[in-house]
């Protein structure tokens, strides 16, 4: 399988990828928890069906040290003990974020104060940041069907 586009040889989309990067550094040098982060990005590309970035951000954590069981519990959060309440509300604003076109109401003043229990505004403005860029970051995948498989942790620096 290959990708309907080749996004690192096309000047465009390499551009495109130049820019996205630097909103990249500004959350992964946030505030807001680096395993938070990890299992937004990996709940997000599970919902949007990212195979590519599943892949990836499955590697990446496990390498910064997540356990086996918590990432094979990320898909079932709610029924599993292994997560923060903390995290559960990271995960459940990620899920309401990422399914804005499947509920009418968008994300609920539930979930809103619910991590607004847990994270200060600036670690809420990174997980809103990091919500809206991993569902970008999915959509670009899932459109060009990047396979997934071949994701070396650390490979895009």
């Amino acid at each position: 399988m290959e990708a309907r586009l080749n996004l690192y040889a096309n000047p465009v989309a390499a551009k495109f990828g130049k820019h996205i990067a630097s909103a990249v550094k500004v959350i992964a040098d946030s505030p807001l928890p680096a395993a938070t982060q990890e299992l937004v990005k990996i709940r997000a590309s599970q919902i949007n069906g990212c195979g590519f970035c599943t892949d990836m951000h499955t590697k990446d954590a496990a390498h910064a040290g997540e356990t086996p069981t918590r990432l094979n519990l990320v898909a079932v959060w709610r029924e599993a003990k292994v997560f923060t309440d903390a995290e559960r509300a990271a995960l459940e604003l990620t899920e309401q974020g990422t399914r804005i076109a499947d509920a009418a109401g968008g994300v609920t003043d539930e979930a809103w104060a619910n991590a607004a229990k847990h994270y200060d505004e600036d670690q809420l403005a990174a997980l809103v940041s990091l919500i809206a860029l991993i569902n970008a970051f999915n959509r670009v995948n899932v459109i060009i069907q990047q396979p997934a498989g071949d994701y070396q942790p650390g490979q895009f620096g």
